[in-house]
């Protein structure tokens, strides 16, 4: 394999423009979901929310302004190849990156300590998640988070028993309970299995995937059509307005867990899913 050097500077510019474009400008995936969302809502004030919606995207786009006023956090996935020589603190620059995306793109400043609540001014820290694999490359997927959608996710320990009935039982109480609080129509990440903390990053890397994308596995690409029809029988529809359309897509991760245990996180997402990818 051979060893390859990455600088600094080359990091911390490509960070700052993943971070202004995902807030600037959603994936052309998910602005074709959100069109073909339109055209199949039945409900007359799903259709108009929806025209909105996509009529906000096209302005912001145009504009280079934020899609949401709430810029969210920032969560970046990260696999470093092993051949990838850094001489600098990989999660420095991810921050550096981030403030100087904020500072730029005049993002509002939403992150805070928990307790004093004192904002840290700048949007950092990121949350960071890192995965060592093979090659020289530097893999970078950022998924952005506002509270809206995030403040109305949950993780729950349920038994075996419960089995797949229970996690469908819990992901429609979960969206039922959320309403249009958390600006639907959504994109809801789903993981299972693990323990508490790795379903709950399994939810996260199930939003991180292609928008729209089905699981390579056939049992949980079928869950995940189970699912996404059952959310969308709730009738919630756009904003919490009514309609057919409550949620988009359903995206689902799995991981082995303890004999005695099943671990379920349920991610939503807002419309304005905001996300990238990068590879350096």
């Amino acid at each position: 394999m051979n060893k390859r050097k990455l600088s600094r500077e080359k990091l911390v510019k490509a960070v700052k423009d993943l971070v202004q474009r995902a807030n600037f400008e959603l994936l052309p995936e998910v602005v074709r979901l959100l069109k073909k969302a339109e055209q199949e809502e039945i409900s007359s004030e799903g259709k108009i929310a929806l025209g909105i919606i996509i009529e906000n995207i096209k302005i912001a786009a145009e504009k280079e302004l934020p899609i949401c006023q709430d810029t969210g956090l920032s969560v970046f996935f990260i696999e470093l190849g092993r051949g990838l020589e850094l001489d600098f603190d990989l999660e420095d620059a991810l921050n550096q990156g981030l403030r100087e995306a904020t500072k730029e793109g005049y993002l509002r400043r939403s992150v805070a300590d928990p307790l004093t609540r004192k904002n840290t001014g700048d949007n950092t820290p990121a949350i960071v998640h890192l995965n060592i694999v093979s090659g020289n490359k530097l893999r970078i997927r950022l998924l952005v988070k506002g509270a809206g959608s995030e403040n109305q996710s949950r993780v729950q320990m349920l038994t075996p028993a419960e089995g797949k009935d229970g996690i469908k039982k819990l992901v429609l109480e979960t969206v039922a309970k959320a309403g249009g609080q958390a600006c639907p129509p959504l994109f809801i990440g789903i993981g299972i299995g693990g323990d508490l903390e790795m379903c709950a990053i399994l939810a996260k890397k199930a939003l991180a995937r292609k928008p729209g994308s089905k699981s390579k596995d056939k049992e949980l690409a079928k869950l995940e059509r189970e699912i996404l029809e059952e959310v969308n029988r709730l009738g919630i529809g756009p904003a919490g307005l009514g309609g057919k359309i409550t949620c988009i897509s359903i995206a689902v991760e799995k991981a082995p867990c303890h004999i005695a245990s099943l671990p379920v996180a349920i991610n939503l997402q807002c419309w304005a899913h905001r996300g990238g990818e990068m590879m350096l």
